[in-house]
């Protein structure tokens, strides 16, 4: 199943959700806490100040955030262009109705008049005027982030395929040495190792921002396994030990075999006596932890042997950003002989959303 979430077809944010409200709140307070410093201060006037700075200005902005969010499917069809046009209309509109609403409430309050030492007018065109300048910051600021986020996706994508153009053409070889080796000798086994490798193509071909279940990850290294435990026999020793996790979870297709492959051609392939691979999985308070150990050769750490290591930790470390952003981790220790990667998939927030 595909899962298009990461990408961000509009620049505008969702305006529907809890984290964006959060963060309009908490702008909106500062704002009115601004304002209310740009006054003179006085012992007894500063927090009545600040607490109809603060009413007005909450109920503009949540105003401005509930209309921007009923408009969402509008903006989301329009082009950058239009849709910043229409969304800083629409809170000037709000604005204006909010300012008029308040104007007309204050009008009737006995102790109205006191408090406007302005006209109607100049009341309307300061509150439009600082309208006016937040929500263009604020427009300037979201299609800024925006732009990140695709220089971010399309530099990951850039990664992504230039480890699938170095993975294939040793691991081919390697596949179909083994395949030939087997036609002959166990025809069978032949034909399953092309039945594997097919499948490992297709997953290879499908695009950065497909997604599969940690079963299916799993799954598919099994199958790539297999190809080269035929190729290298009792060297490749295998344990599993994932029954702390449960199968369902999403991750990014092949954020898993690539760690296995560059265990056993950094790790195993060097030792010739072989060695053992351990995919271990572990659970913290805020993640599932999926961890790949294999043994390193003795020379390991003064041979530059990890170049193509970098290379695939990079790409899934910036895959899993990509997904579940600052929370994901790929960690790497190396403790003697033994070296470990571990991967932290967040349990919550899986593969965020189009609001970012």
């Amino acid at each position: 199943m595909k899962q298009k979430a990461a990408i961000v077809t509009s620049f505008l944010p969702d305006f529907c959700g809890g984290r964006i409200v959060f963060v309009v709140i908490l702008v909106a307070e500062l704002l009115a806490i601004v304002l209310t410093l740009a006054q003179p201060l006085t012992a007894s006037g500063s927090l009545f100040e600040l607490a109809m700075y603060s009413m007005f200005i909450q109920w503009v902005a949540l105003s401005c955030v509930a209309a921007l969010c009923v408009s969402r499917r509008f903006l989301n069809r329009l082009g950058d262009y239009r849709a910043a046009t229409w969304s800083y209309l629409i809170t000037l509109m709000v604005t204006l109705l909010i300012s008029e609403l308040s104007w007309q409430l204050i009008a009737y309050w006995p102790a109205g008049a006191d408090y406007f030492d302005y006209s109607h007018a100049h009341y309307l065109f300061r509150n439009l005027s600082i309208s006016a300048i937040v929500s263009a910051l604020a427009l300037r600021y979201f299609y800024v982030q925006h732009q990140w986020r695709r220089r971010i996706e399309s530099e990951a994508e850039a990664r992504f395929q230039a480890l699938q153009s170095r993975i294939r053409p040793h691991f081919l070889f390697n596949c179909m040495n083994t395949i030939a080796s087997l036609t002959r000798r166990q025809p069978a086994l032949a034909e399953q190792s092309i039945e594997d490798l097919a499948d490992l193509f297709r997953a290879s071909l499908q695009d950065i921002h497909h997604t599969s279940t940690l079963a299916d990850e799993i799954s598919l290294c099994q199958r790539y396994l297999r190809i080269e435990k035929h190729r290298l026999g009792e060297r490749l020793q295998l344990e599993w030990h994932i029954e702390s996790l449960p199968l369902e979870i999403k991750i990014p297709s092949l954020s898993l075999q690539p760690l296995l492959e560059n265990a056993i051609y950094h790790g195993i392939e060097p030792l010739a006596e072989g060695g053992t691979i351990q995919i271990i999985s572990e659970q913290d308070n805020h993640h599932y932890l999926l961890a790949v150990e294999n043994p390193l050769p003795a020379d390991a750490l003064t041979r530059s042997l990890h170049d193509g290591n970098k290379l695939a930790q990079d790409n899934i470390r910036q895959r899993l950003g990509t997904f579940f952003g600052p929370a994901a981790t790929l960690q790497v220790t190396t403790d003697g002989n033994t070296y470990r990667v571990v991967i932290g998939i967040p349990k919550t927030g899986h593969a965020r959303d189009a609001g970012g």
